[in-house]
């Protein structure tokens, strides 16, 4: 039986798209540049804010390290205020977390997203199940760098072999690859099943519940 899983955030456990177009289109509109259909953010989020701020500006603006730093500050700051307006937890998920936790496994997220919004969306909507929590941290790597899946493992004091990594995007099964960890791909999330395959998924899955068969 495997020991611990590790969790993707967005569009894995919490279907946050809605709030973060939101976000980048109140910048956007701030300044007078085109916005975005909200399903358009599917392809701009999962590598960072600083990215997804990047890939949602202009051209010219996006060349400009400085000002996308600025950017990136004012879609926190909006983000921050309104990241719970309409996110909620995919269907399943808490029977999820629950079964797990009573069966023993060792739960932690590892997300790209800011680690104080990380943090906060935990807390908020699953209080009490994970053993760590990892968001993205100044100074340190985001995924799929290696580092990230085997510190956390550390921290849940397991070996590779002994998890799982659920995530809905290339990235995702990327990390889970670099880390050793055997890797699903949440179909119910932002990416869609070639991007997961091509990039390293061993299997899929249509439900969260499914899960549960990988043990």
């Amino acid at each position: 039986m495997k020991k611990a899983v590790l969790f993707d955030l967005d569009g894995t456990l919490l279907n946050t798209l809605e709030d973060l177009a939101n976000a980048g289109n109140h910048l956007l509109s701030t300044h007078g540049y085109p916005t975005y259909p909200v399903d358009r953010y599917r392809h701009f989020v999962g590598n960072g804010v600083l990215k997804l701020v990047e890939r949602i500006l202009p051209a010219p603006q996006r060349e400009d390290p400085a000002l996308v730093a600025v950017f990136k500050d004012e879609f926190n700051a909006y983000y921050q205020a309104h990241k719970e307006e309409c996110t909620r937890p995919y269907p399943e998920i808490q029977e999820l977390l629950e079964n797990l936790r009573t069966r023993g496994v060792r739960l932690a997220v590892l997300s790209n997203k800011p680690d104080p919004f990380t943090r906060a969306l935990c807390n908020r909507w699953f209080p009490g199940f994970f053993q760590v929590v990892h968001g993205q941290r100044e100074g340190l790597p985001i995924k799929p760098d290696p580092m990230l899946p085997r510190q956390v493992l550390q921290e849940l004091g397991v070996e590779p072999q002994e998890g799982l990594y659920l995530g809905d995007s290339g990235v995702d099964m990327q990390t889970a690859r670099n880390g050793g960890l055997f890797a699903l791909g949440a179909l119910w999330g932002f990416r869609d099943a070639p991007e997961l395959l091509e990039n390293g998924a061993d299997a899929l899955l249509q439900r969260p519940l499914e899960l549960l068969d990988y043990l």
